[in-house]
């Protein structure tokens, strides 16, 4: 085949590939929720994912590394989501109490019963032996909440010498102790007025630390 016939083939091989590649990770994905990583078996993954076990095997090598893929996969649309909650209610100029008190709350009543973050937790739940995040993808939304935090501190709106043990500090205060309450729930939207309340009290602690 001449180079340019293959040229000309790329653009179509490449989607072809990428949609087997999505079909592998939805496969995949479904079948660790449903039977954990041990029992999930890639010959199971390439039946679901309607290819072969070679095609699996091509595109990610053995199972860890297709569990990881589906890990970062989930992690990078939460990243996402958390991104957009601190753009959208963040923004410069807002009055501050009311800009965390809506992020908190947006995270608590929108992100957390989402089935992006239900599977985060499921997955990221499994036994210890299954591959896990790095630090640095692990991290990244506090460390955007942090470089959020940095910027409130450059114009005066908060008092942080450390924008990174800020942002810790309010995860811990609100988002931290909302997610036990809905732990000790075991569901997301029970007690909501509760978990709501438990945002406000947090942004008021922390406003009193940092203002």
């Amino acid at each position: 085949m001449s180079r340019a016939i293959a040229e000309v083939q790329t653009p179509g091989r490449r989607r072809r590939s990428e949609g087997k590649r999505a079909a592998i990770l939805d496969a995949a994905e479904a079948l660790f929720i449903a039977e954990g990583y041990e029992r999930a078996s890639v010959d199971a993954i390439a039946a679901r994912a309607q290819v072969s076990k070679r095609t699996v095997y091509d595109h990610f090598g053995e199972k860890g590394t297709i569990f990881l893929r589906v890990l970062e996969r989930v992690n990078d649309t939460l990243v996402s989501t958390v991104r957009a909650a601190i753009d959208e209610e963040l923004p410069p100029g807002r009055d501050l109490r009311e800009a965390l008190t809506a992020f908190g709350r947006r995270l608590v009543t929108r992100t957390f019963p989402s089935s992006d973050y239900v599977t985060f937790r499921r997955l990221t739940a499994q036994h210890w032996s299954t591959p896990r995040l790095a630090g640095a993808a692990r991290d990244r939304p506090e460390r955007m909440l942090a470089e959020r935090f940095a910027a409130l501190a450059a114009v005066g709106e908060i008092r942080a010498a450390d924008p990174g043990l800020a942002a810790r500090h309010f995860t811990a205060l609100t988002l931290g102790l909302a997610l036990d309450a809905i732990d000790e729930r075991h569901d997301a939207g029970a007690g909501e007025p509760e978990v709501l309340a438990i945002i406000d009290d947090g942004v008021e602690a922390f406003l009193r630390a940092y203002r």
